[in-house]
């Protein structure tokens, strides 16, 4: 063989060397995962369209029928039109996150006022705005709008309790992520998957602080309700961890991947941080509120905003989240180490054979 043909084949030799099949399996899913990313944002965002906007009107009884019939007959189905007594239960029913506009018809003029809460989300309040002035001025009336909430000061377009639950499950599956790979990326026993699972307390615990330190005292973006961040920051990070530590647990560096496209790739854009569900498609819209990121957006918002206001059912599912990474961690670890408790005394007993 000649000098140039051995080259060729210890080149040939060297790149399979450097390039293991196992590296382009990882390379396929990074590229399956980045496609994915594209493909969930762009798809969430690339084109928001009312859909359903829940709204009340406060008019005369006159009016009051007609007036929400014509609403929720619009085409596509823009709002989700009710009626209230006064203009009181319209304010109550923005404050506790039931609705997202509220018009009130003046009957004595033709100037109506339209009330928004855009802390709970500039997007939805805007949407609900456009479509009622657009109907207004179809039958030649006037609207004010007031908005009885807004955002802060540092949180101008309402986006802070996004980003920061965002940092929290980013920071919490990253956390799990680390400590699988210290230990060799092995599969953990049910002794090392407590200790995993009980390093990221204190972890959660810290970051909580943090998030909630950086928004308020350093940034004034979500001014107040200190310590609650800090619970809602500990929760969601130790929710974020533990399902990272179950699922690399059960796959192996695949798991990161999984936990990627749960949290950030699926999580993130259907979370109602930059759109609500309302302006969001079908599939995201259905999602949002049952995955972490959703779930911990509402509750930092309602709770910086709105006095922790229908807080419960999200907090209800950043526990699930937490409590099935700590079963599926355990139950794991615990059938794996029976497997090899089962197998090691037949290879014992074929050695000795």
């Amino acid at each position: 063989m000649d000098r140039s043909a051995a080259d060729r084949g210890g080149a040939w030799a060297e790149l399979r060397d450097a390039i293991s099949t196992r590296a382009v399996l990882v390379m396929v899913g990074v590229l399956l995962l980045q496609l994915g990313f594209a493909l969930s944002y762009m798809g969430a965002f690339h084109a928001p369209k009312p859909h359903r906007v829940p709204i009340v009107v406060v008019a005369p009884e006159a009016m009051e029928k007609d007036l929400v019939a014509r609403l929720n007959a619009l085409p596509g189905d823009p709002l989700l039109v009710s009626s209230v007594a006064d203009r009181t239960q319209a304010r109550s029913r923005l404050l506790d996150r039931r609705t997202d506009a509220a018009l009130v018809v003046d009957a004595a003029g033709r100037t109506d006022t339209l009330l928004v809460a855009s802390a709970g989300g500039p997007s939805a309040a805007d949407a609900a705005t456009k479509v009622v002035q657009a109907v207004e001025r179809t039958q030649g009336r006037d609207i004010v709008v007031r908005d009885i909430r807004p955002p802060a000061a540092g949180d101008s377009r309402g986006l802070s309790s996004f980003y920061l639950v965002l940092s929290w499950t980013i920071g919490g599956y990253l956390a799990a992520s680390a400590l699988n790979m210290a230990a060799g990326s092995k599969r953990p026993t049910l002794r090392r998957i407590l200790v995993r699972l009980a390093a990221m307390v204190p972890y959660a615990f810290v970051s909580g602080i943090g998030g909630a330190i950086i928004v308020g005292p350093v940034l004034h973006c979500l001014p107040g309700s200190f310590w609650e961040l800090v619970g809602i920051g500990t929760l969601v990070v130790f929710a974020s961890g533990a399902v990272g530590v179950a699922l690399q647990s059960l796959a192996g560096t695949v798991g990161l991947g999984l936990t990627i496209l749960i949290f950030t790739i699926l999580g993130n854009p259907s979370s109602g941080g930059v759109y609500p569900a309302s302006l969001l498609p079908p599939f995201w819209r259905a999602i949002g509120q049952g995955l972490p990121p959703g779930a911990g957006t509402t509750v930092v918002r309602n709770m910086v905003y709105f006095n922790g206001t229908s807080t419960t059912g999200a907090l209800w599912i950043l526990g699930a989240w937490a409590f099935g990474g700590i079963a599926a961690a355990i139950l794991s670890a615990a059938v794996r180490g029976r497997r090899r408790k089962v197998v090691a005394p037949g290879v014992a007993q074929g050695v000795d054979h």
